[in-house]
């Protein structure tokens, strides 16, 4: 079936979201953003949130601070709530009554990009959380490893001239091998072929999920295998994850998991999980996917973001160097070690503040039958997807002093204004744990590499004091994929 694109957004969906927000877009007390108070007005306010959603969203959080608006999209009105209390209370809303989970699986189209199975049965998660946390100061040395290795062949610096580096592809290689090196081990981490289909296969979900979004629903079915092919990438995945995979499935059948040879991989953490079909190579391989694409993602667009800035804003390169420096010359390379970092760990928390969020943030599927109710009464309905602010709460100057300049230090001096207060210092208690990394082996990885970097290289801007723009779609927002830097090896 040959469909034109182009005429189906022009013709086919204003049609089909005129006639949801007839069915639905009444139903609810909560008020809507101006110009999207009717069928014609609230599709052409869908269609300008694509190309404009920070704008949008930053005039609703002026006019409904501390409130609950609405906002169009194409085929249905989303929630978005703001404000201290608010936030909190949807943070601590159970998953079966605001699911994180399936937010997710909105926001990437699973069911199409990945599989209904990584929707229902999202084991793979667990295994992370559990085994990957658990075994990272053990295995920290592996990654400080293929750090230094992946760095040294990615960017294939000879000498001490200069080199104009493209930021994000070179990053996701070095982000693909350094997470590989846990998930798969040597030699596999380093195979070319098997990263670059790994690489692919993260930029084919977040690329597709955007598009399959603005496919109404009744024709998902027809369009949505048309534009992502998920069986292609199982099957390239198992020419070098297959024969491994068999190869284990046999030994847990005749020896059982406690043997004392078994590999503390990914294929390990997930085979302690995994149960009926899901202990098949091509299951398996799909889990291995996925979670590469999450780790590729997540790493690879917040250490793109970070380079701009170190480049963009020099100043701080000299005392987090020395910091760096400091601490490995006391504590040695280490996940404990990065753990005293601070000015690095508030580095890369300014990078993410202000430009790591997108529009909206924290996205929640409202599960329970009668709605989420909020404690003053406000009601979100069943089924919807309920946010909060993104970028507007950064750039508030009632939240952050100067809140649109790039201040890399400004949570190091927050947690030393607060040293010596009960339980502050770790970070596991009072105020301090909201400001600091805590996704784990992202932000090892992230804190590993920024040190690494520090230390071996020096970095400027392609154009003094100019960071390249950030990419925008709709709620997506991404560091510039076309972005450069020049880079060197230091003395």
């Amino acid at each position: 079936m040959n469909l034109d694109t182009k005429t189906l957004l022009l013709y086919g969906l204003p049609a089909v979201g005129s006639i949801i927000w007839l069915r639905s877009g009444q139903k609810s007390t909560i008020p809507a953003l101006v110009g999207s108070k009717g069928p014609i007005s609230s599709y052409l306010a869908a269609v300008n949130l694509i190309g404009h959603a920070t704008d949008v969203i930053q005039q609703g959080y002026l006019q409904y601070r501390n409130g609950v608006f609405r906002i169009p999209t194409l085929f249905r009105w989303d929630y978005v709530a703001s404000g201290p209390q608010r936030v909190a209370e949807i943070a601590a809303a159970p998953e079966h009554i605001l699911s994180f989970q399936e937010g997710v699986a909105d926001v990437l189209q699973v069911d199409w990009t990945m599989g209904s199975e990584i929707h229902t049965n999202p084991y793979h998660v667990q295994a992370i959380r559990s085994q990957l946390t658990r075994n990272l100061g053990r295995c920290f040395p592996q990654v400080r490893d293929e750090i230094v290795n992946a760095f040294d062949d990615v960017l294939g610096l000879k000498d001490k001239e200069w080199k104009l580096l493209h930021v994000l592809p070179s990053i996701m290689q070095i982000v693909a091998r350094t997470s590989n090196r846990l998930f798969v081990g040597l030699p596999l981490c380093r195979e070319k072929e098997y990263l670059d289909l790994n690489i692919d296969y993260t930029v084919l979900v977040f690329t597709r999920g955007l598009m399959i979004r603005l496919i109404p629903e009744f024709l998902k079915p027809i369009l949505a295998p048309l534009i992502m092919n998920r069986k292609s990438s199982i099957r390239h995945a198992l020419k070098f994850l297959g024969p491994s995979i068999n190869e284990r499935l046999q030994k847990e059948e005749e020896y059982g998991p406690e043997r004392p040879d078994r590999p503390n991989d990914l294929i390990s953490w997930l085979l302690d999980l995994a149960e009926g079909e899901e202990r098949t190579a091509p299951a398996l391989a799909l889990r291995i996917l996925v979670t590469n694409m999450a780790a590729i993602h997540t790493s690879s667009m917040a250490m793109t973001a970070v380079l701009y800035d170190l480049a963009t804003y020099p100043e701080h390169i000299v005392p987090m160097r020395q910091e760096a420096e400091r601490v490995i010359a006391e504590e040695g390379w280490s996940k404990a070690s990065l753990g005293s970092m601070h000015k690095i760990d508030s580095f890369i928390r300014e990078s993410q503040r202000l430009t790591g969020a997108g529009p909206v943030s924290m996205g929640r599927k409202v599960m329970a039958e009668d709605g989420f109710r909020f404690s003053d009464g406000t009601a979100v309905p069943y089924g919807a997807i309920l946010n909060v602010v993104g970028t507007a709460v950064h750039y508030d100057e009632e939240n952050y002093q100067h809140a649109k300049v790039f201040d890399g230090f400004r949570f190091s001096r927050m947690r030393e204004s607060i040293a010596g207060r009960a339980n502050d210092d770790d970070g596991s208690g009072g105020g301090f744990f909201n400001r600091q990394m805590v996704r784990f082996f992202a932000a090892t990885e992230l804190k590993a590499m920024l040190a690494h970097i520090l230390i071996n290289y020096d970095v400027k801007a392609e154009v003094e004091g100019v960071r390249p723009p950030d990419d925008c779609f709709g709620m997506a927002r991404f560091p510039s994929r076309h972005g450069k830097i020049f880079i060197r090896k230091r003395e």
